[in-house]
């Protein structure tokens, strides 16, 4: 147990307590970022607080996050695992080197950082959790790494684990540490509240002890948000768009996504537009998990159409098969979004610092037309490589 560098918190016991836990879907609006008030809030330090990585990490410290509770490390992690592309984000901004393993790679969309200088993903060897058989402790075992940032309810309910596993794996491997916010359609998750990105982000910061780079990118985002307010129309010229999942280059039928206040959102929450799916009678995926076709769509007629599962196509790609498909699909072509050629790449389901500056911006042009950068992608590259 020495190698792990860490001691057991008080969060085994707590995840185990709330997973099963059922109920009606969570409301969004009664999860606001003020929940940031609440006792799990501070971080806390053993002996000092460090806010460099250049600080020697010779005493203990503990980080709290809902459900884990508080983890203490008696030194940095070095290897670790992610639940999504959302963590893994983090940890590029933070300048870690990669997850060993994600929930799923093929959703973690490392193209994002093609326009950031000198930031780049290598994904060679970065082991998908999720597979064919689920998802096993093996797993794991093999990766070997000294922190899993997973939420253990996620493991518990979406992977079918026992508490049991979830124990032995923090017991003989490493600790759990981590928060299912990029969505707030799970029931499980009614119970124990959600992190917005930026605070998870900087727990995350306080796990590999560089709160620094946290705050730098933390400015970067407030920056941002100024620069996108004067393009954000006002709510009347807002458009509804309609958010679906809909894979391959020829979709017939897709999975609805109504907004929620999950991070998967941000960049709509961000941009302000409407839900054209709120106010009607078509299900939440996460409800249901059933699909709608293109009758139904014509039904709502969104103003915009947000097609998911389309991010691994460049933005000619995408027009030249998707949008070409519907513009000549009988009943598709006569949605308004694609009569008026406003059909666009919804953005991934995991955002963290980097990628929601990415794909805010990206969205930002397609529905407001904006040209300028609305952040300095230069400035993110230095934060990533500690120089600031």
């Amino acid at each position: 147990m020495d190698r792990r560098r860490f001691l057991t918190g008080t969060g085994a016991t707590l995840a185990g307590a709330l997973a099963g836990c059922q109920g009606s879907t969570t409301d969004a609006g009664s999860q606001s970022t003020s929940d940031a008030t609440t006792n799990d809030a501070t971080t806390t330090k053993t002996t000092e607080q460090a806010t460099t990585e250049s600080e020697t990490e010779a005493e203990s410290y503990t980080v709290s996050m809902v459900p884990v509770g508080d983890v203490t490390f008696d030194s940095v992690p070095e290897t670790w695992v992610a639940n999504n592309g959302s963590w893994a984000d983090m940890g590029v901004a933070l300048g870690l080197e990669p997850p060993k393993g994600v929930w799923l790679t093929a959703r973690y969309h490392t193209q994002y950082y093609d326009d950031i200088p000198g930031v780049s993903v290598d994904k060679s060897n970065m082991k998908s959790l999720w597979g064919d058989s689920g998802v096993g402790k093996e797993q794991f075992y093999a990766l070997d790494a000294d922190v899993h940032v997973v939420d253990p309810n996620f493991l518990l309910n979406r992977g079918q684990w026992a508490q049991k596993d979830v124990d032995e794996i923090a017991t003989n491997v490493g600790p759990f540490f981590g928060n299912s916010s990029f969505s707030r359609s799970y029931p499980w998750h009614e119970d124990y509240r959600y992190y917005s990105l930026m605070e998870a982000f900087e727990k995350l910061s306080a796990v590999f002890q560089r709160t620094d780079r946290y705050e730098a990118i933390e400015q970067v985002h407030a920056d941002f948000q100024a620069a996108l307010a004067p393009v954000v129309p006002a709510r009347s010229e807002r458009p509804e768009v309609a958010v679906v999942w809909g894979s391959g280059s020829a979709p017939e039928q897709f999975y609805p996504y109504v907004i929620d206040a999950g991070t998967s959102y941000k960049h709509l929450h961000d941009l302000k537009v409407r839900d054209a799916l709120a106010d009607s009678d078509v299900k939440n995926f996460h409800e249901n998990r059933g699909a709608i076709d293109y009758e139904t769509l014509l039904e709502i007629d969104p103003n915009v159409l947000l097609v998911r599962g389309q991010e691994t196509k460049t933005v000619g790609e995408f027009q030249d098969s998707v949008v070409s498909f519907m513009e000549d699909h009988q009943v598709a072509s006569q949605l308004t979004a694609v009569q008026h050629g406003d059909v666009y790449r919804a953005g991934g389901l995991y955002q963290g610092p980097i990628t929601n500056l990415v794909l805010t911006e990206r969205l930002a042009r397609d529905l407001y037309g904006v040209e300028d950068d609305l952040f300095d992608r230069q400035r993110v590259a230095d934060i990533v490589h500690g120089e600031f």
